[in-house]
Order: structure tokens, then C-alpha cells, then sequence
């Protein structure tokens, strides 16, 4: 049986570690030993998580992202599958992969390439369908953000503004005395870990807040998304460097909503889903009180989240509208103008819940746990939608092939 190690623990690698090979919530019903539940606290455990990506709606509450009455909208087909799987890189380690390969050892569930507008590659794998939402974790957060910074263009919300001027509730939170913008560009200083592999962390404990994760015995802790976030205590200053935590997009998501009267799917719904004509229906998992968990909690399809990033590379513009303004997405493009946001990790620039890499291809893009990607490089025309089960949480794992594999693909197709 095939077996990949990373930091010393080895892990069944992509093949081996398929949820069908491997039996997950196969039978009626499925034997015990093969059932995966929310209430056994390991749906999120490797390999179970191959099997649960893409059926979170199954495990956990949610609501859905209506994608409206109409038909959806249609993307031309421009096959390159056998062209792109034979394409080589090197890893940055120094390693020579195939695509095709480097799919597996990503742990890949779900991949859809766009040039131009047209689908050149489409592939799945596992439990993964065509027609299945699958999580995104923290692509989530570009959805929140490019949400907040269309408000802010539109003069709904300002960036200059204190949260406390919006939400009274955060009024000795953290969230004070933060702003809008240091919010939108995770420039706060919170008393808040983001620490997967701990599942004693903060993240962990707002996920528990939100009913993402099974609460223990005798569990006190806040019952909702908002009790959480009003817990949250300060730590040095805010407007500093980069400092990555999803407690951000739940209070800009918490913004969102006050202001607008809209919950976050509702607004995902009449401005994204709707107007971008999705296939499906994404759904975003929810709290006790119906509020929904923007900074991880959306699914969505690979063709819907492709959808998304095309609308980005067009600058906002689909099918003759404006759906996005220009210039939000000129700004996440151009990191912002603070150069404190250069700070953030490999050197990317961080705007707006976007990671800015100002490489040759001047690529942007929405990452998430376990290998969740949303490329878009518009030098190439190129956007990539890869939905992931990754064994390790963080990046770490799956970026040494993954930037070297989307600069490949991007010089090739625009070549």
C-alpha cells in the first residue's frame, strides 16, 4: 500500500487513501466500522476526510446558496486533458513531477483549469462528482472579502470605521477599536491561534463555538458564532503586519449582515451565485442561532468556484455586467497600498482575503485546509479551481508542488 511521509508521519498516500478503495459509508447501512459521523469527532481525521469533503452537508448544519430560477450559466470546452497531463515541473525541492501525478500527490478531489473563459481540463477523483459541493475552508474568506470590499466601494460600509461603530456588541472585544480594513487584511492583533494541528487553539474552539466540532462533556463555552467573537481579547496593536485568523471574517461577515439586512448566504446568493449563473447550489455550514461560518464554512462546486475566479480574472465584468467593480479587484491585484501587508507569508501580499503573490503571471488566490485552491492569473488568462483532501491541515503540505505545478500550467497555456 502506497504511503506518503511528511514532518516525520506517514500517511496513506493519494491513491491508497481513495474513500471508495477504502469503503467509507459504503452498505445499508454502513458497517460501524466504516461509518464516518460527526458525533464520533474524527469526519475531519485522515483518511476519513476524503470521504467527508465533499458531504459536509451530511455531518453538519447548513443553509444553502440558492443559484436562482434561471438556467445556468454555460462554459465552452477546449479539451487539453492529454497536453496537461504530460506536462513536467520540479517541485521545490528540486523533485521532477508529472501533472497528472502531482494530482495524487496533492491529494486532489477535484480539478477544473479555464483559459480564456473555456474548460481545458476537468477532473475528479474519490467521492468527489461533478454536481457535488465540496468545503473550500478558507476560500471562503475571498468570498467574504470581495463581498465587504464591493460594499465598501459602494459606500454601504466604511473602511475607515471601528467594528464597535457597527456591532455595539464587540464593545470591549477585541474588535473595538479594530477597523474595517485591518479586519479585511487580517491586520489585528487578536488573542486568537490559528493552529490546526492543535485542536485545543482558538480556531477550534470558535469551530466548536459554531457547531462545526462536537462539544465535550459538560461544555460552557459560547453557544454561537457572535457569543465567540465577543470573547475574543486584545493583544498588542492592530494595523501591524499580517497576522492570519479566521475570527476576521466572522466579525466582517457579522458587519455584513447588520448593515445590510442580508445574512452571507443570502448575499452570496443575489450577488455571486445568482448573477454568475452557478450549476448548483454551495450551502455554508451554520450556528445555533442560523448565523453562517463566513471565514470556512462554504462548499461549492469546482465548476461554481472556477465560475468565481473568471469573474475575478474579467475584473468583475459577466456577461455585459458589472458584477464586481473593477477597481476591487485592481486592488486586491496591487496588494494594497500599505506595504505592512508585504509581511505575509512567502512574501505574498494579503487584500481583502486574498493572497497576492506578484509573480510572473500575477496570479492572486484563495487557499484553504487541506489543499483547497482557487488560482487566478490573469497574465495567463488562466483560472484553476482545485478542491483537495490533503492528510496535513496547512499549506505546508501540499504548496512545494502546488506553486511550481500552477506557474508550469500558466507559462504553457499562455505560451
Amino acid at each position: 500500500m502506497g504511503m506518503l511521509e511528511f514532518n516525520g508521519q506517514r500517511y496513506l498516500d493519494g491513491r491508497a487513501s481513495d474513500p471508495n478503495e477504502l469503503g467509507w459509508m459504503r452498505g445499508a447501512p454502513p458497517p460501524a466500522q466504516k461509518r464516518i459521523t460527526f458525533e464520533s469527532d474524527a469526519f475531519l481525521d485522515f483518511p476519513q476526510l476524503r470521504w467527508s469533503l465533499s458531504h459536509m452537508c451530511e455531518l453538519v448544519p447548513t443553509v444553502n446558496v440558492w443559484r436562482g430560477p434561471g438556467g445556468p450559466t454555460l462554459l465552452d470546452r477546449g479539451d487539453k486533458t492529454a497536453d496537461i497531463d504530460a506536462l513536467t515541473f520540479a517541485d521545490t525541492n528540486g523533485r521532477v513531477r508529472r501533472f497528472d501525478e502531482a494530482l495524487y500527490d496533492t491529494y486532489t478531489d477535484g480539478i477544473v483549469v479555464l483559459h480564456r473563459g473555456r474548460i481545458v481540463y476537468e477532473r475528479y477523483f474519490g467521492a468527489l462528482e461533478p454536481h457535488l459541493p465540496h468545503a473550500l475552508h478558507s476560500v471562503t474568506k475571498s468570498y467574504a472579502g470581495t463581498l465587504a470590499a464591493s460594499l465598501v466601494h459602494e459606500g454601504v460600509l466604511d473602511e475607515s470605521m471601528v467594528l464597535a461603530h457597527y456591532l455595539p456588541e464587540l464593545r470591549g472585544s477585541a474588535f473595538e477599536d479594530a477597523t474595517l480594513r485591518q479586519v479585511m487584511d487580517m491586520q489585528t492583533g487578536l488573542d486568537y491561534s490559528e493552529d490546526y494541528a492543535d485542536k485545543h487553539s482558538s480556531f477550534w474552539a470558535h469551530a466548536r463555538a459554531c457547531g462545526w466540532r462536537p462539544r465535550p462533556a459538560g461544555y460552557s463555552g459560547p453557544q454561537t458564532l457572535c457569543d465567540y467573537l465577543c470573547t475574543i481579547r486584545k493583544v498588542g496593536t492592530h494595523g501591524g503586519s499580517v497576522e492570519y485568523m479566521t475570527a476576521n471574517t466572522d466579525a466582517l461577515a457579522w458587519v455584513m449582515s447588520r448593515v445590510t439586512g442580508r445574512s452571507f448566504e443570502q448575499l452570496l446568493h443575489e450577488r455571486l451565485w445568482g448573477p454568475l449563473g452557478c450549476e448548483e447550489d454551495g450551502y455554508v455550514f451554520v450556528d445555533l442561532a442560523g448565523t453562517a461560518m463566513a471565514g470556512a464554512g462554504l462548499s461549492a462546486t469546482a465548476r461554481d468556484l472556477a465560475r468565481f475566479g473568471e469573474l475575478m480574472r474579467r475584473e468583475g465584468e459577466w456577461n455585459g455586467k458589472q458584477l464586481i467593480p473593477a477597481s476591487v479587484v485592481h486592488d486586491v491585484q496591487n496588494g494594497g497600498a500599505s506595504s505592512k501587508v508585504y509581511e505575509a507569508a512567502q512574501g505574498y501580499a494579503y487584500r481583502s482575503q486574498w493572497w497576492v503573490t506578484h509573480d510572473e503571471l500575477g496570479a492572486f488566490l484563495g487557499r484553504g485546509m487541506h489543499g483547497q485552491l482557487l488560482y487566478v492569473a490573469p497574465k495567463a488568462d488562466m483560472v484553476v479551481a482545485r478542491l483537495a483532501s490533503h492528510p496535513v491541515p496547512s499549506s505546508a503540505g501540499n504548496i512545494p508542488i502546488t506553486l511550481p505545478m500552477m506557474l508550469k500550467l500558466g507559462r504553457t497555456l499562455s505560451a
